[in-house]
């Protein structure tokens, strides 16, 4: 009840104070900026204060595009390893950083694992030893046509 209340009077009880000559101060700007007055500072301090919000806007960003091209370069070796077409946005990531990104520790374990297990699994055709492709497929062709010679003969169809 008390909630229902503070919302429907309280709007007009704070301009009940205006309306009876109470004096109110406005510390902004006409056009809505923070001035040192409305901070409760001096002119130097409020420079400095606007000087710190900037830079650390700065860092912040530089922090955000770093996770971002770290991110970007996952999404690469991703795409590397399992044969994916490239992307021109993980790219343009990079670039924007400025090229090298370096993966965070337990990524670049993950990806050195990932390349130890293909090292160590090879290919087929590498464990098989001394095998000649051609041989294989000459072979491969010669029994097709066998069975397909057979299979003529026998069938009243082909």
């Amino acid at each position: 009840m008390a909630f229902m209340l503070k919302t429907m009077m309280g709007s007009s009880m704070k301009n009940l104070g205006n309306n009876l000559g109470g004096e109110t101060e406005t510390k902004e700007n006409p056009d809505g900026k923070e001035t040192a007055q409305s901070k409760g500072m001096t002119r130097e301090e409020f420079e400095e204060y606007q000087r710190q919000l900037v830079e650390e806007k700065i860092e912040r960003d530089h922090a955000f595009a770093q996770k971002k091209a770290e991110r970007a370069t996952v999404r690469m070796h991703m795409r590397d390893k399992y044969r994916l077409p490239q992307s021109e946005k993980d790219d343009a990531q990079l670039q924007i950083v400025g090229g090298e990104v370096e993966l965070p520790e337990d990524l670049a374990k993950m990806v050195q694992e990932d390349e130890e297990e293909e090292e160590e699994q090879g290919s087929f055709l590498s464990m098989l030893p001394d095998i000649d492709i051609d041989v294989l497929k000459t072979r491969a062709q010669g029994t097709f046509t066998e069975v397909k010679k057979v299979a003529e003969e026998k069938c009243e169809i082909m």
